[in-house]
């Protein structure tokens, strides 16, 4: 698993030895510069002080042992190129070379050399180069030995220091655990670092819409609870009757009373499971091109046998181009189904109901019109609200048909509008947003 402590840990340390490693190579960049200006101008001095010497004829046929060549080595050349002095004849040294400063390889090493001449001869002081190179890596060594023996150590701070900075997300974890399907306040946004606020405004929105979408659950399911309790209770007292009827006829009448109620709890319990399907939290529709004009065909289809034993003119007026939307069939079906019923039951025998499907500024629509009496202004949003009903008298609703309506075409970004129609009665048109370009 993937530890946000673990990789700025190593990102830390990274970072830190890479910058002590740059600044070991600038240190022994500088310090070879300048050891290599402090070493030229000693050999300088040794040329003079051996010059000094040869005049004064107190030269010595050797000088020193053999690990002073580590410091200097000194060779002297006459006129004609014989050499007459050697300080350490038992090493390997540069032939003779120009005067002044010269980096030569005598074929087991490099020597930086410096020659001067006096009175015909030249006197050549060498040194080893690696000498230059292993003061400049002392140099770099005394920046980079204390912080390699101290990376422990830094690693262990790094270690607290990161836990400490990412305990406000540990504390964020905790109080996000101790909610529950009963405690779903936000979390607490005082004293979070700057880092921490955006992931806690997003779980404190998480948490609100949570909430509201289990207030919903529980009150619609509170209100299915009480609403199919009046129907069961009238089954029940139904069944009673049948069984007490004293006669054939009066048994069949009580048969014929429970079917009905049979079909009313029937229409109910289907309008809640769909409903619940369009309850939040459920899976978007899936999304299909859909011909309103084909689907308003269907759906009246499905209810000419209701219109006809109503008496009412049910039809359709549509445009004669496509009026194309992209959302679920079956939820589309739903809605337009709910809408004819609900027309069909509020409008008196001999009435009419249109189907109208077309397009405005780019944007299909549907709507039915119907010739009943309507819905006052001042109930226009009250009809929304579940089991919220106003059948006329001898017919029975379950409240649920608008509300799943608007809920169906919430999910498709559509709106419901209720207005008067030109029939006289409600118009109920639903607008969805312009098809997106190609």
């Amino acid at each position: 698993m993937m530890s946000i402590r673990r990789q700025l840990l190593l990102a830390l340390l990274s970072v830190s030895t890479l910058a002590t490693l740059v600044g070991a190579l600038a240190t022994y960049r500088t310090a070879r510069e300048e050891a290599s200006a402090l070493l030229d101008y000693q050999l300088r001095q040794l040329a003079l002080s051996f010059r000094d010497q040869a005049r004064h004829g107190t030269l010595r046929h050797e000088y020193g042992g053999a690990d002073d060549v580590e410091e200097f080595a000194v060779q002297i050349w006459a006129a004609d190129g014989t050499r007459i002095y050697l300080s350490h004849p038992r090493q390997e040294l540069p032939d003779q070379v120009s005067l002044g400063y010269a980096t030569v390889d005598s074929g087991h090493g490099q020597w930086r050399v410096f020659g001067l001449q006096q009175a015909g001869q030249v006197i050549q002081v060498a040194q080893p180069m690696h000498l230059r190179d292993r003061l400049a890596l002392a140099a770099a060594l005394r920046i980079v030995a204390p912080f390699l023996l101290l990376l422990p150590v830094l690693g262990v701070l790094l270690w607290l220091v990161i836990g400490r900075g990412l305990r406000p997300l540990v504390d964020v974890a905790r109080a996000v655990s101790a909610r529950n399907a009963i405690a779903l306040d936000p979390l607490p946004a005082r004293q979070v670092p700057v880092e921490v606020m955006p992931l806690v405004v997003a779980l404190n929105d998480l948490l609100l819409r949570l909430r509201r979408a289990l207030e919903q659950q529980r009150d619609f399911v509170a209100d299915a609870a009480h609403e199919l309790r009046t129907p069961l209770a009238a089954l029940t007292l139904q069944v009673q009757l049948a069984e007490r009827a004293a006669d054939g006829a009066a048994r069949a009448e009580a048969f014929a009373d429970l079917k009905g109620g049979l079909q009313r709890a029937t229409h109910s319990v289907q309008q809640l499971l769909t409903l619940a399907r369009l309850e939040p939290g459920a899976s978007e529709p899936a999304s299909q091109t859909v011909d309103l004009r084909q689907l308003a065909a269907q759906v009246i289809a499905d209810h000419l046998p209701l219109a006809e034993a109503r008496r009412i003119d049910l039809g359709a007026s549509p445009q004669q181009q496509p009026c194309i939307v992209s959302g679920d069939p079956d939820a589309l079906r739903i809605l337009l189904a709910n809408l004819v019923s609900n027309a069909l039951r509020y409008t008196p025998a001999g009435g009419r109901v249109d189907v109208v499907t077309g397009s405005a500024d780019a944007a299909p629509f549907v709507e039915v019109c119907d010739s009943g009496e309507g819905i006052p202004p001042a109930e226009r949003e009250r009809v929304f609200d579940r089991f919220y009903r106003r059948a006329p008298a001898g017919e029975a609703g379950s409240g649920l048909g608008l509300a799943i309506v608007r809920s169906i075409a919430e999910r498709h970004r559509a709106r419901v509008l209720l207005e008067q129609a030109d029939l006289g009665g409600l118009r109920a048109r639903v607008e969805f947003p312009p098809p997106l370009p190609a």
